[in-house]
């Protein structure tokens, strides 16, 4: 059980992109006074986490109620993941301009779609639809959620002792893992649809 915890971790900490939203962090809380920065930092993480969680609890009825198939959502979670991997290795040079320059961000974008982001929801609902134990599923959540947490709110002592080609480097790292783990998400879902064929 602790391995499955592990790995369901794992992936969404990947997912969570911490490392690489560090200067996006620090840029959106430029304007914001530095003493106030952990509080921010640390109140939209708890938004997050609060959404991650109620998808994890209704996940399950949501993919049910539209007779969605669990190698349909292995397949798109697997797009899903592949395309956010891409966007790691190779980040759109405009991409920062898609965030907001309000002085105290409530919600968007420090909590979704920073943490709480399109694959950590779809990666949470297949894990829901795979009928792990809850305990399994909160865990890991917690888990990867603590790990994103201590980074994020070490931010700028983060920055200043990687400096932005050390957060760079790390980031396309944890994409390169992403881009495997996507792959076989998207293996197993074609899996999963020739078995049901048989």
């Amino acid at each position: 059980m602790f391995d499955k915890i592990l790995s369901i971790a794992f992936t969404l900490f990947l997912l969570m992109d911490s490392i690489g939203n560090i200067p996006i962090y620090l840029a959106v809380l430029k304007n914001c006074p530095p003493s106030q920065h952990k509080k921010i930092i640390l109140r939209e993480l708890l938004i997050a986490l609060a959404v991650i969680l109620g998808f994890a609890f209704v996940g399950n009825y949501i993919l049910n109620i539209l007779y969605v198939k669990q190698y349909t959502v292995m397949l798109s979670g697997g797009i899903i993941l592949f395309i956010i991997a891409l966007r790691m290795i190779f980040p759109p040079a405009d991409e920062k301009g898609y965030f907001s320059k309000d002085k105290d961000p409530l919600i968007v974008p420090l909590a979704v779609p920073l943490v709480a982001g399109p694959a950590v929801l779809a990666s949470v609902m297949l894990y829901t639809y795979e009928s792990l134990e809850t305990i399994v599923i909160i865990g890991g959540i917690l888990l990867a959620w603590i790990v994103t947490a201590l980074i994020l709110v070490s931010a700028a002592s983060l920055k200043k002792l990687l400096k932005e080609r050390g957060i760079l480097t790390l980031e396309k790292l944890m994409g390169l893992l992403l881009t495997l783990m996507a792959v076989q998400m998207f293996m197993q879902g074609i899996t999963a649809y020739h078995k049901s064929l048989l």
